[in-house]
This record gives C-alpha cells, structure tokens and sequence, in this order.
C-alpha cells in the first residue's frame, strides 16, 4: 500500500480534488437549478447530459491520446473543465447548462482515461490491485468531502462555483509537475454488443438497468432534495449517505460473492436495494428514513457493477474479457442516459412529485433482482470453485479502469491455478 502511495500519490491526489469538484457541481446544479425556477424535466435533461458527454468522451479520448499525448490531453480537458465551472452562473438557462453538462461529461471521462492509464503504468503485478482500491476509495471519498463543501456558501451566489473550479484548476498541478513520462496507451476494441448479449444476457441487461440507477442517484439525487423541501445541509448529508454505503459495501459483497452463487447474489442485493428504494419513497417525509434508504441504496447498487461484470467474465475465455467490458460499459453508459430522462418525467408534480425519484429505482432494481432470478431458471450458474475474481469498480468508470481491473482479475486467476 506504501508503495502504491509513494510512486502515485499525486496522481491520486490530483484525482481526489477533480472528483471533489464533480461530485460538488453535480449537487450544486440540482440545487441552484431548482433556486433559478428550472422544472424538474429540465433539470434531468441537464443532469442526463453529463452522461451522453461522459459517452463520448470514453469512446474518443484514446485516439486523443495517441495523435497528441497524456500531458495535453490531461491539460486542455481540465483547462475546460474549469471554465465551464464559471460559466454555469453566468448562464443560468437551461439550454446552456445542457450544453455545460456536455462538455464537462466528456472532458471528465477523457481526463479519467488518461489518468487510469497514467496509474496503470505506475502499478506493477504486484500492486496494482492495492493501485486499483486505492483508485476507487479516492474517487468515492471525494464525492462524499464534495458535500461539505455545499454549506461553505450561498448556492445561489458565485462562491461555490468558484471553489469547484479552482479545485479542478488544482488538481492538475500535482500530477503535471511530477508524473513519469508519458506511457504507452493501448486499448482494446469492444466486443459487439450482440455477442456479449448472447454470452450473458443478465450481464448486458443488468448493466443497461444499472445505469438507470447510477444516474438517478449520482445526477438526480440532488434535484430530489431540493423538490422534496430539504435543506442545503440535508441534501448534503443525503447525497453524501450514497457514496458512503457504497463504500463500506463494496468488499463485503465482494468477498461474499467469491463464497456463493454469484447469480443469486446478484438477486439478493438487487431485492435489497428496490425494498430500500420503496422505504425511501413511503417514508421520505422523515429524514432519518431517507438517509437509511440512500445508505443501502448506495451499498447495494455500486457493487451491483462489479457483480454484473465479474458474473459476465464467468462465461468468457480470459483473453475476451477486456474486450467485452468496454461493451459493457458501454451499455451502462446508455442507461446512465436515460436515467434522469424518466426520473424527471416521474418527478413532475402532474405524475408522481418527488416521490417518483425513487419509483423509479424501486422499478429497476425489481427488474434487476427478478431477471437475475429468471436467469437461473434457464442457464446453470457458474459453480463457486469455477467462477473467477471480482475487482471492485465504481459505476463512474471508463473502459480502461475496467480493462486495468480486468488484467488484474485475470493475473490473479493465473497465479493462484499455477503458484509458483
């Protein structure tokens, strides 16, 4: 662990502040979107741009990186990062934070690919499971410290978005002055999505349910917040409470499903998730119950992604599998969509009100739970001695984390069927 901190501690560093000032603009947009009148629809449309931005950029920034190089890339999607975090107050319409949200979720997902391959570089066989955890905790903590930073300042004046952008501003500083040269980049071309569809349906279908999820809980939990009456702090507190049960949960369910039925499981925490969802959505009136709700939430639908993917590479050869997870994530990304989309349909005061945000996971997380309970009616489960590893991923990841997580999996798998 010592080791992994030593050799990239910049690159984490740098990668904690960046997803400080994500997790804060995602929240203070829900917020001060709601202040400036904007309608729950056009809220979502705001929140589902993030993710058709974050789409594109996952597919376009490795040939970026090949015709100019990490350091540019890293640079100039920062450098836009930053001035999109300014121009949201100065343009408070919702045309124009649509087309923010755009920007920001493509320069996003192209500064975490060139930052993933950056760390994968830096990490050997050796560690790069700790690089790999340690990856991921950074990313999680910094969307829950995000929140603090919501009570520092009036959402609707300057200041808050100022902070974002000045810690996005920051956050390059470390890892340009002291990264190694500049790696090598390779990926992998993604599977078709017809064949990873046929090779596991629960995998592609999960996936495409989980985004829907994702979305709804990392883009319109603020928007909930703020329909439902909270106050600033609360609709801190709120969101903070999903990413901090993702982040105890995830190693437990991981080692849990390295010891049982991997589709079962996969059942059983998608069960727990829509009963957590429905408890949200009865009982939302009292804070304490909403907090409960998001922390099982969080806990249950994050690991639900390595889950899917770890179920998935049950059914591949292991020189398929980083081939198939860019599919995968590719799927999720598609979801992650049409997410906010049909939360903020559901949201309006004609439909459902508030209570539609968590109609909505209660829905998918139903589907999830009963299809994965189809699934084993009709195709034997993997037994526990053959299925593989699961590398603990996040939701938010580009094709190359999980192409990293997947190399590890399967360098795992090797030594542990041939110690030495």
């Amino acid at each position: 662990m010592f080791q992994v901190l030593s050799s990239a501690w910049a690159l984490l560093l740098g990668l904690g502040l960046l997803m400080i000032g994500n997790g804060l603009q995602g929240t203070l947009l829900g917020v001060r979107g709601d202040l400036e009148g904007f309608s729950t629809l056009e809220l979502s449309f705001v929140m589902s741009a993030y993710f058709v931005g974050f789409l594109g950029g996952s597919r376009m920034a490795p040939d970026m990186i090949r015709r100019v190089g990490h350091v540019r890339v890293f640079a100039a999607l920062a450098s836009l990062i930053s001035c999109v975090m300014i121009l949201y107050p100065l343009l408070t319409h919702p045309i124009y934070w649509v087309l923010g949200r755009i920007v920001i979720g493509f320069c996003f997902s192209g500064v975490y690919v060139t930052a993933e391959s950056w760390l994968n570089n830096a990490a050997d066989n050796d560690n790069r499971g700790k690089a790999l955890s340690l990856y991921m905790i950074v990313m999680m903590l910094g969307v829950v410290l995000s929140q603090a930073l919501m009570i520092v300042a009036d959402p609707s004046g300057f200041e808050t978005f100022i902070i974002a952008s000045v810690l996005i501003s920051i956050s390059f500083a470390p890892i340009l002055l002291s990264i190694s040269p500049t790696p090598a980049f390779e990926s992998t071309k993604p599977k078709s999505l017809v064949e990873i569809m046929r090779i596991s349906p629960l995998g592609c279908v999960g996936m495409f349910l989980l985004g829907g999820v994702f979305a709804a809980q990392f883009g319109m939990s603020a928007v909930y917040g703020a329909k439902a009456g909270l106050t600033v702090p609360q609709i801190s507190i709120f969101v903070g409470t999903f990413y901090v049960g993702a982040l105890l949960m995830q190693y437990p369910l991981g080692w849990l499903s390295d010891r049982m039925d991997r589709r079962f499981l996969i059942f059983i925490v998608a069960a727990l998730g829509a009963i957590s969802s429905l408890l949200g959505m009865m009982f939302g009136g009292m804070f304490i119950f909403l907090l409960v709700a998001a922390f099982v939430i969080g806990g249950t639908t994050n690991p639900l992604y390595s889950l899917l993917i770890a179920h998935t590479n049950d059914f591949l050869e292991h020189e398929d599998m980083a081939a198939a997870s860019g599919g995968l994530v590719f799927i999720n990304g598609v979801g992650a969509v049409s997410g906010p989309l049909i939360t903020g349909w559901l949201m309006e005061d004609r439909i459902f009100g508030p209570a539609g945000y968590f109609l909505l996971l209660v829905v998918l997380l139903a589907a999830l739970a009963l299809y994965a309970l189809y699934r084993n009616t009709v195709r034997p489960s993997v037994s526990v001695e053959e299925a593989g590893n699961v590398a603990p991923m996040w939701p938010a990841s580009t094709p190359m984390a999980v192409e990293i997580a997947q190399e590890f999996t399967i360098d795992t798998e090797t030594e542990e069927q041939n110690p030495s």
